[in-house]
């Protein structure tokens, strides 16, 4: 009997419609060690549908038409080292958006968008912490401060993007 829902695909999948899905698959492979699953090409050479796997997870993708508003995806990625992943992420084209920095809820984190306008969210979990501690933290400055600067960068590439 087939699985309801299959192992690499879990309950939800990102699904991310890009002007140039060919070039996001040779980003995503680059930067965050992605492995292709399939490429299904329209006669014009767009991709009706594509898949690629990133940490066991299976992400797809397909091209939109040029009559299409841009309409990118945010993506958070839980990875072993985020510095790593950052620095990978930019080498292969991305930018900087939030830099990398603790939370109070545990995780170390930072924001790059790719050159497809898609937005990552790159993680690693580093502390498992109770409510409480997350609501202590959370009054300290130093939690307060990246709290405070992460908002404010997400809320100017937003706003940028209004323009």
């Amino acid at each position: 009997m087939a699985q309801a829902i299959p192992n690499d695909y879990g309950a939800v999948t990102p699904y991310i419609v890009v002007k140039g899905a060919s070039g996001l698959i040779d980003f995503m492979k680059q930067a965050f060690g992605a492995e292709e699953r399939g490429r299904f090409p329209m006669p014009d050479g767009k991709l009706a549908h594509a898949e690629v796997t990133v940490g066991g997870r299976v992400i797809q993708m397909f091209d939109s038409k040029p009559e299409w508003p841009d309409t990118p995806a945010f993506i958070t990625l839980y990875v072993e080292d985020a510095e790593a992943i950052r620095d990978s992420a930019v080498a292969a084209g991305a930018t900087e958006i939030t830099p990398l920095a603790d939370n109070a809820w545990g995780d170390r984190m930072c924001r790059v968008r790719d050159p497809f306008g898609n937005i990552w969210w790159i993680q690693t979990h580093r502390h498992d912490v109770t409510d409480a501690e997350m609501q202590r933290r959370m009054a300290e400055p130093e939690y307060q401060a990246n709290l405070k600067m992460t908002a404010e960068t997400f809320d100017a590439e937003m706003r940028q993007r209004a323009t």
